[in-house]
């Protein structure tokens, strides 16, 4: 697996509002651009989504894929894992949490590896395009909630 691209956005809301957004999968169309269906298909005792099948359109990257969610015990963090893909043979991500102040400073990385080669360079800035549409969708969509 290629090394993860990391970027970070600071949100003015607690983590407990941000988190709430990030795991309201069946909302992710409503904020999340290239996201265009979200199906969990499997939930822990909690209620909390453990594996989830997502239908992106990126322009030239189409896909339909599942992953497994892993849940830090302490509710500022979040994990993945790709268990199938159509164009992704591998899929690690991951949304970290720091509060303070009532901001929220969420760092997510992300690292893809495509079925198709792509040069790392290309496959890196595609990463940090996703990721950064990804946090300013999840800043606008949490800093606008009532």
């Amino acid at each position: 697996m290629a090394d993860a691209t990391t970027s970070s956005i600071t949100i003015a809301a607690p983590p407990e509002r941000v988190m709430a957004v990030i795991a309201d999968f069946p909302a992710y169309p409503e904020w999340a651009e290239q996201v265009k269906s979200v199906e969990v298909l499997e939930s822990d005792g909690d209620g909390r989504a453990e594996r989830v099948r997502f239908t992106m359109d990126a322009g030239p990257i189409k896909d339909s894929y599942t992953l497994d969610y892993t849940w830090a015990p302490n509710g500022m963090a979040v994990s993945w894992t790709l268990v199938k893909g159509q164009m992704q043979k591998a899929q690690n991500g991951s949304y970290e949490l720091v509060g303070t102040d009532g901001e929220t400073t969420v760092t997510y990385s992300l690292a893809v590896d495509l079925n198709i080669p792509m040069i790392g360079m290309l496959r890196r800035k595609a990463e940090k395009v996703i990721i950064d549409t990804a946090l300013k969708g999840l800043k606008r969509r949490v800093e606008s909630a009532p």
